[in-house]
């Protein structure tokens, strides 16, 4: 795997990340937009990680941290590049920025319904904590004031509908 090269994004690369996350990410967030993505690398431009081959977009790797822990997000290899090490190669390079940086665990966001993203986590070492489960609040909605109980969720989802 001499060939692939991995490295932080710049930003004028944040439209074709977006477009590779459409092809080879498992589902969105509410942070997949330009802006989103543009001020993570504003804010920290090394935590975006490209793994490249022969100059092709092949892997991508959100690896964050926010001064006391290590978060991994958007781990994605190109559907027909899989198989191959990008993805652990990716996780590497993640874990030791996290290291230099003095993390001491990496926690990563996985679909429960993905079963191959398990099946790869699991490969490299990571495992759920089933004490735990991810609690969200939409900031960005409008007209809902920070501080108050959040949106009606049917009500969105019919408005999104």
């Amino acid at each position: 795997m001499n060939d692939l090269r991995i490295r932080a994004a710049l930003p004028a690369e944040l439209d074709a990340v977006l477009a590779f996350w459409k092809l080879a990410a498992e589902g969105t967030s509410i942070s997949d937009d330009r802006n989103g993505v543009a001020r993570l690398v504003d804010r920290d431009p090394e935590a975006l990680l490209l793994a490249e081959r022969d100059g092709e977009l092949v892997g991508t790797v959100i690896a964050g941290f926010d001064g006391w822990r290590c978060h991994l997000y958007r781990l994605a290899v190109h559907p027909e590049r899989r198989r191959q090490g990008i993805g652990r190669a990716l996780l590497v390079a993640a874990e030791e920025r996290f290291a230099a940086l003095g993390g001491r665990r990496a926690d990563a966001m996985v679909l429960d319904r993905n079963e191959l993203a398990h099946q790869a986590w699991q490969a490299s070492g990571y495992a759920p904590e089933p004490q735990w489960s991810r609690w969200v609040r939409h900031l960005e909605r409008p007209g809902t004031p920070v501080g108050s109980p959040g949106p009606d969720t049917d009500a969105d989802a019919r408005a999104e509908a």
